[in-house]
């Protein structure tokens, strides 16, 4: 694994939930046609089962569980003309937990499921609901489980790479090198660029992966820095997170000879947690895709006048998918649950901005391109306000 403060000049502390760690390999969605979903009255009570990771013993779970809760609520609050009962079961981050207490909350009466939080939970969720003509909003980012009654209201790498390659396309910045680790999340992470490319009208000059720690990532900085020079590539698309090898990539490139003003740095992952992050020197100038900062700033604030702490960064998801329910309800439908409602085009609307589910049970979200510069973000492309003209 990486000891990253031996070689970068500043230690960054984990988040207690990565993004990776959302991700899983090997899934198994439920092949499912038609309008998934129950038929509901919508001048009534909703019921939703809220799935969170409390009773792992690990404490990031008991955090992030806690701040779905409250995000969940906090959105409830903030619905029109529309009544939750919010009901909320604990899966100690534990697939075959998730698919009992799902089924425990269908037999209560559930008509949608919100979360859970792991890929592999959540894959469990949609088996053992698909028969019960039950939907389920995971907070997972892994597209490989969406599908049938299961959709991601985690932003994926899709989405991400989409909006990423096509900004940087429209900046001149056609031909790049990927960079990925040798793992489950590096093939998708590249994958998803290699198709973004594809889509946009870039190129890609080479792929170049690395083992999954430290000297991995020594070892793969000379032959990231021939693939730019031998084929004239005007970027470098990490899929790394902060957590892993991004901070030390772009330490060492600049060290090798690559110049990040020249050849631009970007990112597949948010390069701005931890804030440490933005201190150091290898990430000035580079470019990431990030939910709309005010829509974000202004939960924020409200979740700690509430609560009195701030939210964890995946709390949000919690908060959107109660947003699309209560709005899909509110239409007035009765399939407002099944997949004819929840994939409306106009989408939602969220703490992260504008989403939408598609029939296929990824999502498109609108996301806003920040640029570090003096230590700070600075968006230089907003987040698209409406699915009209967005470019998705």
């Amino acid at each position: 694994m990486f000891s990253v403060s031996r070689i970068v000049r500043k230690p960054l502390a984990l988040l207690a939930v990565p993004a990776m760690a959302l991700l899983l390999a090997a899934c198994q969605p439920v092949s499912q046609g038609g309008n998934t979903g129950p038929s509901i009255n919508t001048s009534k009570p909703v019921q939703v089962a809220l799935l969170v990771p409390k009773g792992s013993g690990q404490s990031g779970d008991a955090i992030v569980a806690q701040s779905l809760e409250n995000a969940a609520r906090l959105a409830m609050a903030d619905l029109d003309g529309v009544t939750i009962d919010l009901r909320v079961y604990d899966t100690a981050g534990s697939a075959s937990q998730a698919s009992a207490v799902a089924t425990q909350a269908v037999n209560e009466g559930a008509k949608i499921i919100l979360g859970p939080l792991y890929a592999q939970s959540a894959n469990a969720v949609g088996l053992a609901t698909a028969s019960r003509n039950v939907n389920v909003l995971a907070f997972s980012n892994n597209t490989e489980i969406a599908g049938g009654n299961v959709f991601v209201l985690g932003n994926t790498f899709e989405n991400t790479a989409n909006r990423m390659v096509s900004f940087a396309a429209r900046q001149g910045k056609r031909n790049m090198v990927i960079v990925a680790a040798d793992n489950p999340a590096g093939a998708q992470g590249a994958a998803a660029i290699q198709a973004a490319a594809s889509r946009n009208g870039a190129s890609v000059a080479g792929v170049v992966r690395h083992q999954f720690s430290q000297q991995g990532v020594i070892d793969a900085v000379p032959a990231v820095k021939a693939a730019v020079q031998n084929n004239g590539a005007d970027s470098v698309f990490f899929t790394s997170d902060t957590a892993g090898a991004l901070p030390l990539f772009t330490q060492l490139l600049p060290e090798s000879g690559i110049d990040p003003s020249i050849t631009q740095f970007m990112g597949l992952t948010r390069w701005d947690i931890p804030a440490s992050t933005l201190e150091l020197p290898g990430v000035q100038g580079g470019w990431f895709a990030l939910p709309d900062p005010a829509l974000r700033s202004n939960f924020t604030s409200r979740y700690t006048a509430t609560y009195g702490g701030s939210p964890h960064p995946l709390a949000g998801l919690a908060y959107d998918g109660i947003a699309a329910i209560g709005a899909s309800v509110k239409a007035g439908r009765a399939d407002a649950l099944a997949k004819s409602g929840l994939t409306q085009a106009a989408g939602f609307v969220g703490v992260n901005g504008i989403f939408r589910f598609l029939p296929d049970g990824t999502n498109e979200r609108g996301m806003a391109i920040g640029e570090i510069r003096n230590n700070q973000v600075t968006v230089i492309d907003p987040a698209p306000r409406s699915f009209r003209g967005a470019g998705f």
